[in-house]
């Protein structure tokens, strides 16, 4: 595990923590599994991919730890209302937003917003390192949750999928090279994200998502995730069978994040 996630889930452990003593596991647990009517987030990235579209999870996110804050004008539902809609023609399939507080500025309520403002599903964006969190995410209204592979090992991952897959949501799997790759495949969630940025030297690379491809099942939906900045990327990858993208940081800083994301997958 690189620094940074090292000291992410360090932080993370001490949130737990303070969550458990406001709202115990019991407790987070029971209103989890109270809440029914999860949307489909698989359903909606195979439904753009079959209408021969871009499927695009379109990140709501006000920072980052390496360039700041993305957009000082943030107001999570109207970025919602504006990537459901598009330009009319190319719209976004599901919402990824950025809950964490310490290092992305993120916070449970803006998943909230975001969600009730349109109908899209939605994925919580956060570091996932205990089954608290998992049933924290569905009572918030979460649709899917996110696996970093480089924070958990193969045991974890595959209790927080169960869990989740028991309160019937969505699953997506994040890895950046082979052998995290390889882990991943032993879960059951066809949801595969591939991020194109090096944990220890953050370079970007779309070789990452290319050079992977070959061992990935077809039953797999790869979810591409990062570097993606003009039309030609987006081509390369719809032209190696890659119709799924997770894009955020390039939109933050549109003035309409809808139009700025057709623009870039409406072509």
């Amino acid at each position: 595990m690189s620094d940074i996630l090292n000291q992410i889930v360090a932080v993370k452990r001490e949130e737990i923590a303070a969550a458990q003593r406001r709202v115990p596991l019991a407790a987070i647990r029971a209103d989890a599994e109270s809440r029914v009517l999860t949307r489909d987030f698989e359903g909606a990235l195979r439904r753009k991919i079959a209408a021969g579209k871009s499927a695009v999870i379109a990140e709501i996110k006000k920072a980052s730890p390496s360039k700041g804050v993305l957009r000082e004008d943030f107001i999570p539902a109207d970025i919602a209302q504006s990537y459901a809609e598009g330009d009319g023609k190319t719209s976004a399939a599901c919402l990824s937003v950025l809950t964490d507080r310490q290092f992305f500025q993120g916070q449970v309520d803006y998943l909230k917003q975001a969600r009730a403002s349109c109908d899209l599903p939605v994925l919580r964006k956060d570091f996932m390192v205990d089954a608290y969190q998992i049933y924290e995410s569905r009572a918030m209204g979460a649709d899917c949750i996110l696996l970093i592979a480089a924070c958990l090992e193969d045991a974890q991952m595959a209790e927080l999928e169960a869990i989740a897959r028991g309160l019937d949501m969505a699953v997506l799997v994040e890895v950046h090279d082979r052998a995290e790759l390889d882990r991943a495949l032993k879960l059951k969630t066809p949801l595969v994200g591939i991020n194109n940025r090096n944990l220890r030297s953050f370079e970007v690379s779309l070789a990452t998502t290319l050079g992977m491809l070959k061992d990935v099942p077809a039953s797999r939906l790869v979810i591409t995730e990062s570097g993606i900045a003009g039309q030609e990327d987006v081509k390369k990858m719809r032209d190696a069978g890659v119709h799924a993208f997770l894009v955020g940081e390039a939109f933050m800083r549109a003035p309409d994040p809808g139009l700025a994301l057709a623009a870039l997958f409406g072509a």
